[in-house]
């Protein structure tokens, strides 16, 4: 039998939550920075207060949620690759959060991403087995910010088959995605049947839509491209301490993000998505890789199913800096947690150090321990054949001196199925291990690494849309920041942002 499902909340319990999520949105409500939003929410049944609080009655809730998709296939480049995401299984991704690369030559044994890591782990991701999808994991330092978009969907189409996923970066540069997609699959219609991006609505904890997230959201909606819906909740910090009370207002969140994703188009899919962990009180730093942040993501996936619909959480996250022992049992609790939750989509592969630095040997590796975590939870087939009587006892009754199993026909019969085998996990005694180099797991994943980008390539892309493509890009970069600030309706805008907890200023965004 397949193992059960973790719950950490009884019935009653999610009752409760969501009960107390309720109150929050009708009582309390979320803070919309963009005043006609705000307008538009309250033409939709929602309450304006006297200040930028929006609240959010129960029926209004109710009759938004009926139309949110419980399934929804993604699409690779050409529309070969696919993949479904529904509320009854599991499929892995990554995370576009990493602004740093291992790279154990450089002095601090990392180094800022550029253009070209973005590339390699594109092409990495591309070749695995188990990982589905990346998301600018590295976003490239060596290429202007505003264009930023541009050049990682153009490295995108150059190096796989599989879908891609960008935040919702506001409404310029979110139509530029679908703008430039559409060039690339043939067409909006296609794109909007066939989707083939994963987006970002981030969410600001506590209770709050910015207006550069909403403005791009409402792209993605329109296009029907698949969204997370994604708080990053820190509890003792941005959400309460206790993870109850975090859970709450998480809930209380991304229900209003799904009400605002059916009010821009009914039908648009989402993720009930979160990243959300804790505050460590002895430092005021968060603390993905601790047991809570499994726990959180264990809640998250009960009330997506409550809700019917498909869940995302973080899985493989660590505070670790280096490639150390706390790097691997950190990703790996993780990672188990919410594969025997059953999230539905989990992400975060390849990434360490808070998701803020990015490993390609950590992607293979990975690979692996999602291969793992697959097959542990498949569980055991219990029949007359996986029984194996007649083996045991014509092993157990042979005449031949040192009988075993080794060479019997059910062994032969089941040998490629019955285990999971690793690639990267070594299991050779210590003499033969020596003779082969004596690699850690790390640098056979190095290995692997190399062997990929020796070795992966897709079919090429025509060359009368890589023309489109350079040229759409080359309009992309006479624009001004100001042209950007006018397009999001943020002219009187001042100070910086924060985009997947990345600060940026006005004057780095304008280089």
């Amino acid at each position: 039998m397949k193992l059960r499902k973790l719950e950490v909340f009884s019935k009653s319990e999610i009752e409760e939550i969501h009960n107390a999520s309720m109150h929050i949105l009708e009582n309390i409500g979320i803070k919309v920075e963009d005043p006609n939003l705000r307008t538009l929410l309250t033409k939709n049944g929602a309450i304006p207060t006297d200040s930028t609080y929006m609240k959010f009655p129960e029926s209004l809730i109710k009759e938004k949620l009926k139309t949110v998709p419980n399934s929804f296939t993604l699409h690779g480049r050409d529309g070969d690759f696919t993949a479904t995401v529904d509320c009854n299984h599991t499929e892995f991704a990554t995370i576009g959060t990493p602004v740093r690369i291992y790279d154990p030559d450089h002095k601090r044994g990392v180094r800022k991403t550029v253009l070209a890591d973005t590339i390699n782990q594109i092409r990495i991701v591309d070749s695995l087995k188990h990982i589905i999808c990346s998301h600018v994991d590295v976003w490239p330092n060596d290429v202007p910010y505003l264009e930023l978009h541009c050049h990682t969907i153009k490295a995108w189409a150059l190096n796989s088959i599989k879908p891609y996923g960008l935040g919702c970066l506001g409404r310029l540069p979110s139509q530029d995605m679908m703008d430039l997609l559409s060039i690339i699959v043939g067409g909006k219609e296609e794109l909007i049947k066939n989707p083939r991006l994963v987006g970002f609505f981030s969410i600001t904890s506590p209770l709050e839509f910015s207006q550069l997230m909403t403005n791009g959201f409402e792209v993605f909606a329109k296009y029907k491209q698949p969204t997370i819906c994604a708080p990053e909740a820190l509890a003792g910090s941005t959400a309460p301490i206790t993870v109850a009370g975090l859970i709450t207002q998480t809930n209380a969140e991304i229900l209003g993000a799904a009400v605002l994703s059916q009010i821009y188009n009914p039908g648009a899919p989402i993720f009930y998505g979160t990243v959300s962990h804790i505050t460590d009180i002895r430092t005021g730093n968060s603390a993905m890789g601790s047991v809570e942040t499994g726990l959180i993501t264990s809640g998250i996936a009960q009330l997506a199913r409550k809700y019917n619909i498909p869940s995302r959480g973080p899985g493989a996250v660590t505070d670790s800096k280096v490639l150390d022992l706390q790097n691997g049992y950190e990703r790996l609790q993780t990672l188990m947690f919410a594969v025997q939750a059953g999230v539905n989509y989990i992400t975060c592969a390849g990434s360490y150090e808070a998701t803020l630095t990015e490993a390609l040997e950590l992607l293979v590796i990975d690979d692996e321990l999602v291969g793992m975590t697959k097959r542990g939870f498949e569980g055991v087939e219990v029949t007359e054949k996986t029984i194996g009587l007649d083996a045991i006892s014509r092993v157990a009754t042979s005449k031949k001196q040192g009988a075993n199993f080794l060479d019997d026909k059910h062994t032969l019969k089941h040998m490629r199925t019955a285990h999971y085998l690793p690639e990267l996990s070594d299991r050779l005694r210590r003499r033969p291990w020596r003779k082969k180099g004596a690699m850690d797991v790390v640098q056979k994943a190095r290995v692997k690494v190399d062997e990929i980008l020796a070795t992966q390539m897709v079919p090429p892309l025509a060359p009368e849309k890589l023309k489109a493509i350079d040229a759409f890009i080359v309009e992309v970069a006479k624009r001004t920041y100001d042209d950007y600030k006018i397009a999001e309706g943020m002219m009187d805008k001042k100070g910086t942002i924060t985009i997947d907890h990345v600060e940026f200023s006005e004057d780095s965004l304008k280089k």
